[in-house]
């Protein structure tokens, strides 16, 4: 013990199970009969990627430093051929912040609260308020009455005062602002995070792994049937976990999508899929890794219509989705391409063995299932 001003001191070292569950605890102390009232003070247990027994370990003090203490990035946007940087300040130390971080987290049963897997795939529904109350509401109509325009946005700290002072969805938000909230929240919990740009990628609204196109006898555009889409870029999250839900080989960094594109298991969310498992076209391992190798490796097909009114494959174009997916490197505020990450280069065997074990699990016209 150490001597203080009003007597004897005792400093007390808790160790906490790596694998607790994260989140806010009340802490009382009490140094026994007759030695006067209890201690009592919050707590809050987060994630600790320089623990090596935590599932969100990181290794390297640089990759930490970037991925859990920067609290300023860079965000990119724009086309393959004319890329652009939009700086975002992530805050995830501003007050405020871990306030409402924590109102998220209080939203998944303790039980869950220990596994990152399970805590990045609930972020990933309440960036999101398309089921449910979460942060942001989305909107690509251009009429931005009633809200922010999502370009007018700078960092996620006010998106999150603002969430934790109303209750109530802030307006709004595109894919890069549910990333850069995202970003910011995982972070405050102690998971390592990174937003990154994938441009000319595909949206597969029916799980064919493939981004289709229709057309008539004439080859005109079947409008009607044309629901798949290739945005000019789109903005997601990798989270860096192990993954002892899957067979090893498939931790390291997560894909995690807050922007609600379509549901998965009844709810907007998406991921978190290892990137190894996109990357050969493993589509069945958790989570929605079809509709995240869809985005970045699906070849685009033109069906057109016979006359007896079935399709008939027309064309194939193997090359138009996924180029330059994009993030801010380590330590600099330099563009790093982490393509190889999702895809074996375009056009190599390896690609080809990937779309095509991918495709199996397809359900498009001319994939199975």
């Amino acid at each position: 013990g150490e001597r203080g001003q009003g007597g004897r001191s005792l400093s007390l070292t808790l160790q906490i199970p790596p694998d607790c569950p994260v989140g806010r605890y009340r802490l009382r102390a009490s140094a026994g009969p007759g030695s006067g009232p209890a201690i009592e003070a919050p707590l809050v247990i987060l994630f600790n990627p320089w623990c090596p027994a935590d599932s969100v370990y990181m290794e390297g003090e640089e990759d930490r430093t970037e991925f859990v203490l920067n609290e300023c990035g860079r965000i990119y946007y724009g086309t393959k051929d004319q890329i652009g940087a939009r700086t975002w300040n992530y805050g995830q130390f501003a007050r405020g912040v871990l306030e409402a971080s924590l109102r998220l987290l209080e939203q998944i049963p303790a039980a869950g609260r220990s596994k990152a897997v399970s805590v990045v795939r609930t972020v990933s529904a309440l960036v999101n308020s398309e089921d449910d109350d979460g942060v942001l509401r989305g909107n690509w109509s251009g009429d931005y009455s009633g809200g922010t325009s999502p370009t007018a946005w700078v960092g996620s700290v006010a998106i999150l005062r603002r969430f934790l002072e109303t209750g109530k969805p802030v307006r709004y938000g595109q894919c890069w602002v549910f990333a850069g909230v995202t970003t910011s929240v995982l972070r405050c919990l102690g998971i390592p995070t990174r937003p990154v740009t994938n441009f000319s990628s595909a949206h597969d609204t029916d799980v064919s792994l493939t981004t289709d196109v229709f057309l008539d006898e004439e080859l005109r555009p079947l409008d009607s049937l044309n629901a798949d889409s290739i945005w000019n870029f789109h903005v997601w999250n990798e989270c860096w976990m192990s993954r002892p839900d899957l067979p090893a080989g498939f931790g390291g960094w997560q894909a995690v999508d807050a922007t609600p594109q379509e549901t998965s298991e009844g709810v907007y969310r998406c991921g978190p899929a290892p990137l190894e498992a996109i990357r050969n076209g493993l589509v069945y391992l958790m989570y929605d890794a079809p509709f995240i190798f869809a985005e970045v490796n699906s070849d685009r097909v033109f069906w057109q219509r016979q006359a007896d009114g079935t399709f008939r494959k027309a064309l194939v174009d193997k090359a138009v989705v996924g180029h330059k997916i994009s993030t801010k490197g380590v330590g600099t505020e330099e563009r790093e391409d982490v393509t190889h990450l999702y895809k074996h280069p375009e056009g190599s065997e390896e690609e080809r063995v990937a779309v095509d074990t991918a495709c199996c699990h397809g359900s498009g016209p001319g994939g199975g299932g």
